[in-house]
């Protein structure tokens, strides 16, 4: 069996990629107040600062910065993971490895994380956690997505509101 290691580092900053397991699913903007909550408990019981985050409807990213003192990332999403996923139905049957670790189908059970190495480090992967929509093709100005510390960049004057451009007006299309 593989052993994955995380990085353990006391009052990191770490970007993550944390996806459900049916990528064509939109479960986490449908139920984006229920992951809000889940975030939120855990957030208060386990301070966490979250420098930047973004919700799509299969994935969300998010950038995160621990206390000094505190390493414990996997912890922390663990419970967020499952708050959000206690009482929502289970739409197919659990293989026999995910019973036995009381998990629902809903996440892929690993999740990607990077440390932030250095200011310019964190300002690609902010601008990367903000521009993901655009890039998915769910809108087409960044300040127009909903689940997104985007717009507290924009009130707190870090980043304009035109940030990103507009993607119809730069390509005319998605992907080309």
């Amino acid at each position: 069996m593989s052993r994955y290691r995380r990085s353990k580092i006391d009052g990191g900053v770490f970007f993550f990629t944390v996806a459900l397991a049916d990528r064509s699913s939109d479960l986490l903007v449908r139920e984006v107040d229920r992951l809000r909550r889940s975030y939120a408990s855990v957030q208060k019981r386990l301070p966490f600062e979250t420098i930047a985050i973004c919700i799509l409807p299969d994935h969300l990213h998010a950038i995160w910065a621990l206390p000094q003192d505190d390493a414990n990332f996997p912890l922390r999403w663990n419970l967020i993971k499952g708050g959000f996923s206690r009482g929502l139905p289970t739409v197919v049957r659990p293989t026999a490895s995910k019973l036995a670790k009381r998990e629902k189908e809903i996440w892929q059970r690993r999740y990607w994380e990077h440390a932030i190495r250095d200011d310019a480090d964190l300002e690609r992967h902010v601008d990367y956690v903000h521009f993901n929509p655009v890039k998915h093709g769910y809108i087409n100005r960044v300040c127009d997505w909903p689940y997104s510390s985007f717009s507290r960049y924009v009130e707190r004057g870090v980043l304009p509101s035109d940030w990103g451009g507009e993607v119809g007006a730069m390509t005319g299309t998605f992907g080309e």
